[in-house]
């Protein structure tokens, strides 16, 4: 028998023993990994706006040349 592709999805994808209980995830656990993904998102695109106004300043710089 096959399993379905969330199945597999799943498996990867596992919480430690102790943020499980009895089937259930606890709220504050999910908020905070919510807030976690949020302030790598936030780094990621400061990152990403830093070089692309880094590319544009040294393009700049090589056209006034």
């Amino acid at each position: 028998m096959e399993s379905m592709s969330s199945e597999i999805k799943f498996k990867k994808h596992s919480l430690p023993e102790e943020k499980i209980n009895k089937g259930r995830v606890k709220l504050t656990d999910l908020v905070s990994r919510l807030n976690e993904e949020k302030k790598r998102e936030k780094n990621s695109n400061i990152a990403l706006s830093i070089a692309a106004i880094s590319a544009i300043a040294v393009f700049g710089i090589i056209l006034s040349i």
